[in-house]
């Protein structure tokens, strides 16, 4: 399984690097496509609010790049400056995704609501996940039992990679219906707007299986450990 796990690992980093580098290159595409509405992604998130009747979410400008995201708990809609202020098919693309975030909160998306709770969890989970399985694998003959706590805070993680899954999906099935029901961009536009959707997608799944994989080995171990005994 040692063997085994180690060329499905490198197939899952060769295969996350191939989507990162596609998703990049998708993106630096798009942004040169600049929208003939005119429309800064902050105006398109900001109207795609409006549209849905969701009066309580504000729309800001976040430092860096690559961090754009929807906060449940002060009900805000975090744009990278480059999507806040440019206006182009990327850029429209994520604001757009990002509302349909927005939207799910105020619907109760059921996907939606299971991540938002498992936040807690996953942030003290890898606070100490690593050095829990880390001790577990050194003390397997004397103490197995820190090893499968180790599995167990571990597998939240997992779970939570796995929700995410519709949860991203589901935001950017939102995002472009609204962004073609509306007339919001040209043909060309929202094609652009759904193959960069497509690919950022992607990276949420190649995270889901690494992650899946990494959660069997560990149980292998520990399996292995077990009947040894």
């Amino acid at each position: 399984m040692g063997m085994g796990y180690l060329i499905l690992a490198g197939a899952i980093m060769l295969f996350s690097w191939l989507v990162s580098s596609r998703l990049k290159s998708k993106f630096e595409h798009y942004s040169k496509l600049q929208l003939q509405n005119g429309m800064s992604g902050a105006e398109i998130a900001e109207k795609m609010l409006a549209d849905n009747g969701i009066r309580d979410v504000r729309v800001i400008s976040t430092p860096g790049r690559l961090t754009d995201h929807y906060n449940p708990a002060d009900k805000t809609v975090n744009l990278s400056e480059a999507v806040y202020n440019q206006r182009n098919a990327a850029a429209a693309a994520v604001a757009a995704h990002e509302c349909g975030h927005a939207v799910q909160h105020a619907v109760g998306y059921q996907w939606l609501t299971m991540r938002s709770k498992l936040v807690p969890v996953v942030n003290v989970a890898s606070t100490y996940m690593q050095w829990i399985l880390l001790a577990g694998i050194l003390m397997m003959k004397t103490f197995p039992q820190l090893l499968l706590v180790g599995i167990i805070i571990f597998a939240a993680t997992t779970l939570f990679s796995i929700v995410t899954l519709p949860v991203e999906y589901d935001a950017s099935n939102r995002a472009l219906a609204w962004l073609e029901n509306k007339r919001m961009l040209t043909q060309q536009e929202q094609a652009g707007a759904k193959d960069s959707l497509k690919w950022a997608a992607r990276t949420y799944v190649v995270a889901a299986l690494g992650s899946i994989a990494t959660l069997l080995y560990y149980v292998s171990i520990y399996m292995g450990g077990s009947r040894r005994d």
